[in-house]
Formats: C-alpha cells, structure tokens, sequence
C-alpha cells in the first residue's frame, strides 16, 4: 500500500525502469513498466508537484469522466447566464409591481453586477488560496438561496439583497468553473474547451425564454418574473447533486500545494492512469503558492502586467458591447413586432439560438486553427464594422430596412460570440500558471463587471438621447477592444503559461516577455 493515496502495488515479477521524455515541456517522466497478460502498461511516477502537471497537461493523463466534469463546470456557466437573463427579462415587471422610480431601477439593476464585481475578486483569491472544489460548490449555495430569494422577495428592498448575493455567486463562479476546465484539459485544446462557456452562455440564455415560453400559458403575467427568477435554484440544485459523483480536487492545483499523495489519488480515481509517489519525491509546495492578500498584486509584475491589461481590456470592452446590444434586443424585437410579450418571447428565443449558440461553436471550432488572439481581434474587427453602419443607416423605416437592421444585429451577436465574447474568458483564464489562475482570473473578470455596469447604466441614457446614433458610441467598446490586441499580440495558447510556476520570475523581465510581441 502506498501512503496516504489508498493505491495499492502490484507484486508483478517483471519490470523495467524506462524515461520517457515529455514532447511538451521537454522533461524526461519516469516511468514503470508492468508487464502481464495485457502487455506493458505505464505506471507514472511522481517525483515532484511538476510530474503532475507534465502529465495532465501533456493529455498523458486524461479524465474518465472528461464530459460529465465539463458539463458540471459549465452548468456554472449556465447558472450565471439564466439568472443574468431572467432579471433582465422581469425587470419591467419589477418596475410596475415595486412603483420603483428611475434611480431605484438602477439600483436594482446594478446589484448584481456590483455582486458579481465583488464575487470574482474574492472568488478569484479564494480558489488559489482554498483550491477549486471547495469555491465550486460554495458558489452553487449562493445561487440556490439568491434564486429562491428573489423570486419570493416582498418588498425592493429584499430583492436588492438577495440580488446582490446572487451576483457574488456568479462572480465567484466564473473564474473557478473556467479554472477547472483549464486544468483538466490538455495544454493541446485548452483554450477551445474554455471556450466552450460561451455557446453555454447562449444555451442558457436560449433556456430562460424557452422557460418564460412555457410559464406564459400558466403563470399570471405579474408573477411571471417571479417563477422564472425562482426556478434558476433548479439547475444549482440538479449541479449540487451529482458533483460528488464526478468532481473532485484539481489535481495540478494539490500537488502545487506540496501535496503529492492527494494529487496521485485524484489521478488515480479520475483518470486514465496508474500514479505512484517515489519516496524520495520533491514534496515542496512551489514558489507563491502560499496566496496571501499580498499575492493579488503578482498580475501587476513585468511578467504578467501586459498580459492582464489585455485581458482586462478586452474583457470590459466585449462586456461593454454585449450588455449595450444583446440584452436590449428583445426591446428591439418587441418595438419591430409591436405584438406583444408572447412574440418577444418567441423571437429572442429563436435570435440567440440562431446567431449566439452557433457563433460561440464556431469560434470552439476554429481556436486551435486561428488562436486565441486571432479570434478576438477578428471578431472586435466585424462587430466595431457593424455598430458602424448601424449608426450611419439611422432609425429603420419599411420593411427591408427592419429586416437590413435585425440581419445585422444577428451578425453583431454571431461575431461577438464566435470572438471577442468567447476569447476575453480564455485570456483571463489561460494566461496565468495554476499557482496564478484563480487571481488572474478573477481580476480579469472584475473588469468585465465594470464593463457591463457602465454599459447597462450608460447605454439606455444615450439611447434615449441619441436614438440610433448611441451606436457611435458603442463602437467605442470594440474600437478600444481591437486598439489594445494590436498593441499587445500576446496568445496565451501558443505558450506553455504552467511552466511559468517552475520558472524564476526575473526582476526585470526582457521586453518581449512582458509586453509580448507588441506592434
């Protein structure tokens, strides 16, 4: 029995010891070859925290339940965008039920927002400093409790609570949900498979109306935002339940903290690989995994302080372009049918699955071809042309200039999703080591609150004011968006970023190492 792990040795009467050499990072892996009716099979050698991470990031090791770990990561996802959208939907309806005036609805709708601010940046601390399961299945309290809450609040004043700790749950959410995909992934994929949050976003935001569709011939129309608010406890729940069975500890996230038997049992329970610890193994947790309040400032040293303003900026920007245009489409869509709420159901309904879910797959399909930048830049490229010409064909009269007008939004949501939507999440995620991530993450998705703050705060005044000319100044999201991705070329999947935990930081790193390929 070896120590600790619960794994047991097996007493064959061959074997050789053989280095293997690890194409990724170059390293050589020691390895113990069993012999036995079944031919030779590997059995991996853990000599240090580095050996873990060699052997997950390099696909050597690969997850049993690969599918069900990613489903349940992005069902956080799924969390964040029903709750988002169904609030978003209900807000009008708030608005009557509550007699909130013009400053209480911003309130209300900024709650969350400040929630999931606040959410991402103690999430992020936390999920380095605790590890990612324990925040995983934290956050998915919050957002049972914060659902059931809103959706039986008596007075405004209880909504904007619970509000608020729903939006500290989603905050938390997204960087630890992103962190565990990245570290059950191989390095090969992973920005693809990160990626994956958003077409999720746009199943879920396609499942809120699908719910609302169904409510709307039971539910009384004032209790309507209620049951749909409610029922997002439903998912949380259903996540909750089968997280024991599939999810556990990331296993490069243990063995940085000096635990290498925990990480050789989690491999050996979830993955396709038999794990033994030497005896003589480095059980030295590596340098800064110690997360301290101290530790948030490492994103603003040379080698990461570029990394993290791209990041932030293209985080905020795709945030700020987002929430001015989708989330007030289904007012569009209501003010070009003028048939009431049942339409405005239906043609939200069929406008994110048709542009947004296969836009988001899109971008999945073709990360490892183009990259994370290429994807971003591209799409900030198309959307900024189509806020343009939005701006300059003015309010739409006739049929064709309706139709001209939704096309076009359609193209907008397609390109955001299959680019800048998408990739903001992977460079926060995938731009920083494990010892790193959680902060990195968590900081780049503060960011993004702030973008969506000040858009959803700013665009409905300048709509007001400009009408259609406010587009001009939403084509300052993504004008800013792909101004900062050609000064700062850094991509995150052309670089091996995990190797980083075992690389001393220079004081004063070369340019090109701190402000990557910068034009």
């Amino acid at each position: 029995m070896v120590r600790g792990t619960g794994l047991r040795r097996r007493p064959e009467p061959r074997r050789s010891r053989r280095g293997g050499r690890n194409r990724r990072t170059g390293r050589t892996v020691s390895q113990v070859y069993v012999s036995g009716t079944t031919g030779e099979r590997p059995t991996h050698v853990l000599r240090s925290a580095r050996d873990v991470t060699d052997l997950v990031g390099s696909g050597t090791a690969r997850a049993r339940n690969a599918t069900p770990i990613l489903l349940i990561a992005l069902g956080g996802i799924f969390i964040d965008a029903y709750d988002f959208t169904s609030i978003s939907f209900g807000l009008p309806d708030i608005t009557d039920e509550f007699g909130l005036s013009s400053v209480m609805v911003g309130v209300v709708g900024s709650a969350i927002m400040l929630g999931a601010l606040l959410g991402a940046l103690a999430g992020g601390f936390l999920i380095d400093r605790l590890g990612r399961y324990q925040v995983f299945m934290a956050d998915m309290l919050f957002f049972v409790v914060a659902a059931i809450g809103c959706g039986l609040a008596p007075n405004v004043e209880t909504l904007i609570v619970f509000r608020f700790l729903m939006g500290i749950g989603i905050g938390m959410d997204f960087p630890v949900a992103l962190a565990f995909i990245a570290e059950y992934s191989a390095s090969k994929g992973r920005g693809a498979r990160v990626g994956l949050w958003q077409p999720m976003w746009y199943v879920a935001t396609s499942s809120t109306f699908l719910v609302l569709l169904v409510l709307y011939a039971v539910v009384p129309a004032e209790d309507l935002w209620r049951w749909v608010v409610g029922l997002g406890a439903v998912p949380a729940l259903v996540v909750m339940s089968v997280r024991g069975r599939y999810m556990d500890e990331s296993p490069t996230w243990a063995a940085n903290h000096g635990d290498l038997d925990r990480a050789a049992a989690i491999l050996s329970r979830g993955y396709d690989v038999e794990v033994t610890v030497a005896e003589d193994a480095d059980r030295t947790p590596v340098a800064h995994s110690a997360v301290t309040p101290a530790s948030m400032a490492r994103v603003w040293t040379p080698r990461y302080r570029w990394r993290t303003i791209q990041a932030g900026a293209v985080s905020a920007c795709q945030s700020a372009e987002y929430y001015a245009v989708g989330f007030g489409i289904p007012a569009i869509i209501a003010g070009v049918l003028a048939e009431g709420r049942l339409p405005t159901i239906v043609g939200s309904l069929v406008f994110n699955a048709l542009f947004g879910i296969t836009g988001g797959f899109a971008g999945v399909a073709l990360a490892r071809r183009l990259g994370t930048w290429a994807l971003a830049t591209s799409g900030f490229a198309v959307t900024l042309t189509v806020m343009v010409v939005l701006a300059l064909i003015g309010p739409p009269s006739g049929t064709g200039a309706i139709v001209a007008v939704g096309l076009l939004l359609g193209v907008f949501v397609f390109f955001h999703a299959y680019g800048p939507g998408s990739q903001g999440g992977v460079f926060c995620t995938t731009s920083y080591p494990t010892s790193l991530r959680g902060i990195g993450s968590g900081f780049g998705h503060a960011i993004d609150r702030v973008g969506s703050i000040v858009s959803l705060l700013v665009f409905p005044i300048l709509s007001t004011a400009y009408a259609t000319g406010a587009y001009w100044f939403v084509a300052l999201a993504p004008a800013l968006g792909l101004v900062t991705l050609l000064l700062i070329r850094w991509d995150p999947s052309a670089h091996d970023v995990d190797a980083e935990d075992w690389d001393p930081e220079p004081a004063r790193a070369p340019r090109g190492a701190t402000r990557p390929a910068v034009a």
